[in-house]
């Protein structure tokens, strides 16, 4: 296929057994201690019957309502990564496919106006063949072959080629390259001799297991099914005609496994949020014996604890923020000029609650810059960009760009400066929005763009409602 886009915690003294029953004013749900990222499913499930308020006092955990195939993270919201593009909506020629992501978790919003649950689409021209098949048309008949026996009745088959046209870009020809007919070579076959089925065991040789021999039963068959022919001569049977085994006494009589008592119940192994305790028992009142049958049901079961104390959420950055204008210090404009200046940016570190660790890294970042901001440079036209993805995605009519823009390179001021005696060379970033000067293509100063439509769109259905 070819695309054209691309703990610490707190340990009380007393921990919780949570009852099955919901807690009072909350739906229960199915917690689960892990959310899989790459899937979006729940893993690990912990229990039933708790809010998801309790479910979340662990971040890490996640959840689903009852009826609900759509897996819920604890976490913050953020997106999920981009699942697999789907098949392309058509087999031959120029089709369209579709990918999308999820916002995943609890309380804020993944991006301005988007919801936790909310889906985000995209969609891409595909093609997984550059024509449509074409068919064929067959060759005539040809001559039969000969009988498939020497001896009384067989078939006999003939072919023909599938190349009156030959089919093109994968197709092929309706119905089959080879048909049979029976066939009589009048000759009488010879029959072979075969085996009678098995008559009954005969009685054993002894009443007792332990004495001298062992105690054996046999059981004997006919070559009667058919005999040999004499004219023509047939082959006679191959094999024993008899067989025996040894006896199996009486046997001891089974004894059945038993269940002994409930082992003690093992400690929440969790300070924070939910957990499971585990209880054991084993067979072995009595132990299953001579081929008694097995204890019937579970050896463990778990109940889900609740230490009534939130786990620690650790902060996450938020994206980057802009960079300030480049600026100098004491001089009013640097602007086009090969006069290095600073910049900065900052990021704010939110979600931490609970004591959880705060963010790692700089809050802010400097660096050194040339402001190139709305600087007249000559320029020149570029090549075709890719073809881009089809917009809306999910509208009646998406479309596909390409463009051509005008660009003018950066001027050759030095890449880097010394700032302080001894600290070395720092590298000077290019900063702001140039204003290149090119001659006018197809009626446009700046940018020349191209437009096509998307073919053979699929419908955008969320995947979590169209299963059964």
């Amino acid at each position: 296929m070819t695309t054209q886009a691309q703990a610490s915690g707190y340990l009380l003294p007393l921990l919780l057994l949570l009852p099955t029953l919901p807690a009072t004013g909350s739906d229960p749900v199915l917690c689960f201690t892990e959310y899989e990222e790459s899937s979006g499913k729940c893993k690990h499930l912990l229990g039933g019957g708790v809010s998801a308020e309790d479910c979340c006092l662990n971040a890490a955990y996640a959840f689903q309502e009852p009826g609900s195939r759509l897996c819920q993270a604890c976490r913050s919201s953020r997106w999920s990564p981009w699942s697999e593009w789907a098949p392309c909506s058509v087999t031959c020629s120029e089709g369209s496919q579709l990918r999308y992501r999820r916002c995943i978790g609890q309380g804020r919003q993944c991006s301005e106006k988007v919801e936790p649950g909310t889906l985000e689409w995209q969609l891409q021209a595909c093609q997984d063949m550059p024509c449509c098949p074409e068919m064929g048309g067959w060759s005539d008949w040809g001559p039969w072959k000969p009988c498939s026996v020497t001896c009384s009745k067989g078939t006999r088959t003939r072919q023909r080629e599938c190349n009156r046209p030959a089919p093109k870009c994968g197709g092929h020809c309706p119905g089959e390259a080879q048909e049979s007919e029976a066939c009589d070579t009048q000759q009488v076959c010879p029959i072979h001799g075969a085996w009678a089925k098995w008559g009954p065991w005969g009685s054993c040789s002894s009443s007792c297991h332990g004495g001298p021999q062992v105690p054996m039963e046999r059981r004997s068959r006919t070559c009667s099914a058919p005999g040999p022919s004499t004219k023509p001569p047939g082959k006679p049977c191959t094999g024993p005609a008899y067989e025996q085994r040894s006896c199996s006494g009486l046997p001891p009589c089974p004894v059945a496994g038993g269940w002994g008592p409930w082992g003690p119940i093992s400690p929440c192994p969790v300070t924070c949020g939910l957990g499971q305790i585990l209880e054991r028992r084993t067979c072995n009142n009595p132990l299953p014996q001579h081929g008694g049958p097995v204890c019937a049901g579970d050896s463990t079961r778990t109940h889900i604890c609740n230490t009534a104390v939130p786990c620690p959420v650790d902060g996450e950055w938020e994206s980057w923020g802009e960079w300030s204008p480049c600026t100098r210090r004491n001089i009013k404009t640097i602007s086009c000029q090969e006069i290095p200046g600073q910049q900065t940016r900052s990021r704010d570190c939110n979600g931490r609650k609970f004591d959880g660790q705060r963010c790692a890294g700089k809050q802010q970042e400097i660096r050194h810059c040339y402001n190139v901001h709305r600087c007249r440079w000559e320029g020149s036209w570029s090549e075709w960009s890719n073809w881009g993805l089809c917009l809306p995605p999910c509208g009646p009519t998406p479309t596909r760009a390409r463009q051509r823009l005008c660009t003018a390179p950066f001027p050759n001021f030095s890449p880097t400066v010394s700032t302080v005696e001894g600290q070395g060379e720092k590298n000077v970033t290019f900063w702001g929005t140039m204003w290149p000067q090119c001659k006018e293509l197809q009626g446009q100063k700046l940018v020349v763009e191209e437009k096509r439509p998307c073919l053979h769109v699929p419908a955008c259905v969320d995947p979590e409602k169209e299963k059964p």
